[in-house]
C-alpha cells in the first residue's frame, strides 16, 4: 500500500522512504520529531541518516502526506495526513500531544470569520493545558 501513496505523490520508492512511510503509519503516538523516527529506525537496524530522514520527511510534507506541527516544544513534529481535520492540545509539562475534534469549535470559527467578511481557508488551532490539581 505504501509504495502506491508514494507514486501516487510524486515520489520514487526508495527503501528510507518505504520505511519511514511504515513507522509513521504504525506511529503511536502519532506525532514523532525526525529524531524520534531516526532512533526507530537505528533500534531496528536501519542505515538510514538522520539527514535522510529529514529529507525524506521535507519530501513528504512538499507532496501532502505529512503535516508538520511547531508546537511551542520548539521540535517539529510530524503526522500522517489522514485528511481528516482535527486540533490540538499540547500538555506543557509532559509535552503529550492530544488531538480533538469539536464541531461546536469549527462551527463558531467559521462564523467568527464569516462577521468579518472572510471565509476560512485553513487553521490550526492549538490548546496549550495544564493538568488540573
Amino acid at each position: 500500500m505504501e509504495s502506491q501513496e508514494l507514486r501516487k505523490a510524486g515520489l520514487k520508492v526508495t527503501h528510507p522512504r518505504m520505511r519511514i512511510l511504515q513507522l509513521l503509519e504504525q506511529a503511536k503516538p502519532r506525532h514523532m520529531t525526525a529524531e524520534d523516527i531516526y532512533r526507530l529506525l537505528l533500534d531496528q537496524g536501519e542505515d538510514i541518516g538522520l539527514a535522510t530522514v529529514y529529507r525524506v520527511l521535507t519530501q513528504f510534507e512538499a507532496a501532502g502526506l505529512v503535516l508538520k506541527h511547531n508546537f511551542e516544544s520548539g521540535q517539529s513534529v510530524y503526522e500522517l495526513d489522514r485528511g481528516q481535520h482535527h486540533d490540538h492540545m499540547v500538555d506543557i509539562e509532559t509535552g503529550k500531544i492530544i488531538e480533538f475534534e469539536s464541531a461546536e469549535i469549527e462551527e463558531l470559527q467559521a462564523r467568527i470569520a464569516a462577521q468579518h467578511g472572510y471565509q476560512i481557508e485553513e487553521h490550526s488551532l492549538v490548546l496549550y493545558v495544564r493538568k488540573k490539581r
